[in-house]
């Protein structure tokens, strides 16, 4: 193979991945809104129901609490993505650099492992409790539990398409809609 071909075929292979990359990404941050309004609108409903007639509609605070672990499952990987969840700096900080690099791989191969662990764990999980069904729905408490593999699965390849940045340079992803260093300083 020529370098010419190499190297077209490396920008495509670039190429392709950063649009996997931004829809997957634009996926993540539709299903995480349509979450959140529709357990908005059923919270809201049922409060103005109880208030206004004293009936609430039986399975709002169910379906609730289902979406609201889906919430935290699917909305793990953005976070992640965007250096969002709580860490301590202070040990890289004072180590040297290459030292830094060699401690964010353990960190690195941590996350992964725990990712990984939890995909398997939660298809465990999910196959445990097929055959329970939630009180006031009916449906099989597999669904609401199928939040963790695919939550855990979806944070696993945020994770690897902002891995190489955070290795070499302590880089997380950033763009116009969210800014990480702000939201840490609140």
């Amino acid at each position: 193979m020529t370098a010419c071909a190499c190297f077209a075929q490396a920008v495509f292979a670039d190429c392709a991945m950063k649009t996997f990359e931004k829809y997957f990404l634009a996926f993540n941050r539709w299903a995480l809104i349509a979450l959140l309004a529709a357990m908005s609108v059923i919270i809201f409903t049922n409060v103005v129901l109880r208030y206004t007639t004293s009936q609430s509609i039986e399975w709002a605070e169910e379906v609730a609490r289902h979406m609201m672990i889906w919430l935290t499952f699917i909305g793990c990987g953005p976070v992640l993505r965007y250096g969002g969840h709580i860490a301590i700096d202070n040990l890289q900080d004072a180590l040297p650099t290459r030292a830094e690099q060699a401690l964010r791989v353990v960190i690195a191969l941590l996350i992964t492992g725990f990712c990984i662990f939890s995909i398997w764990f939660g298809l465990q999980y999910m196959d445990r409790t097929q055959y329970q069904s939630t009180p006031a729905t009916q449906i099989s408490f597999a669904w609401i539990y199928m939040a963790l593999p695919l939550g855990m699965a979806m944070t696993l390849i945020h994770w690897l398409l902002i891995l190489r940045s955070y290795i070499t340079r302590r880089e997380f992803a950033s763009d116009a809609h969210f800014d990480a260093a702000a939201s840490a300083s609140l």
